[in-house]
């Protein structure tokens, strides 16, 4: 891939959201003060909006790249992930939610890169962009330090969040699901 096509806006967008892991994985702690959670916050927030931003902009300007068709939900779903992991322990987020999205995460991204394989593109959903849009969210929400705002329930509000984004990626999950097999299985058996 040539070096120029390699660094679009949108793919340094991408890139942006993987730099955000490691950071995320020392911010999310139990034992993180007030400023130090803000600053997972924000970061993690910023990570949501580079994602929010960087497709549209890779569209409008097409300037879509392989690397940024592959990369771009990688990084959205290991942002997604270390937020869901780090925040079990400190009781924000319930073990079985986190495995929920998870897992369908890997689930489909398994379908999309077999039936990439194939040359079909499964594209995301109105259903699926709904369902990343419910885990930003939710996830903000719950990284948000308590007492910062006059809102003692946040956390509670994070959850209920979280679990309607969980409900959603189900559902977006069954559509992909249904979508593969319609289009892939013909494909792969020549019909």
């Amino acid at each position: 891939m040539p070096h120029r096509q390699l660094l679009t806006l949108p793919n340094l967008l991408t890139a942006y959201r993987f730099a955000t892991v490691p950071l995320l994985l020392l911010c999310l702690r139990p034992d993180a003060g007030t400023a130090m959670s803000l600053f997972a916050f924000w970061l993690f927030l910023s990570g949501a909006l580079t994602d929010l931003a960087d497709g549209y902009y890779a569209r409008k300007h097409q300037s879509e790249t392989v690397f940024g068709k592959l990369m771009d939900p990688l990084a959205d779903k290991v942002m997604v992930a270390v937020a869901l992991i780090m925040l079990i322990p400190m009781a924000r987020v319930p073990a079985w939610v986190a495995f929920v999205i998870i897992a369908r995460e890997l689930v489909i991204t398994g379908f999309r890169g077999v039936a990439a394989s194939a040359g079909i593109v499964v594209a995301a959903s109105s259903a699926g962009k709904v369902k990343s849009v419910s885990q930003y969210v939710a996830l903000c929400v719950l990284i948000f330090p308590l007492g910062v705002l006059p809102i003692p329930f946040l956390h509670d509000l994070g959850r209920l969040i979280l679990y309607f984004a969980a409900a959603l990626t189900v559902w977006s999950g069954f559509g992909y699901f249904y979508r593969f097999q319609k289009v892939y299985l013909p494909a792969a058996s020549g019909h």
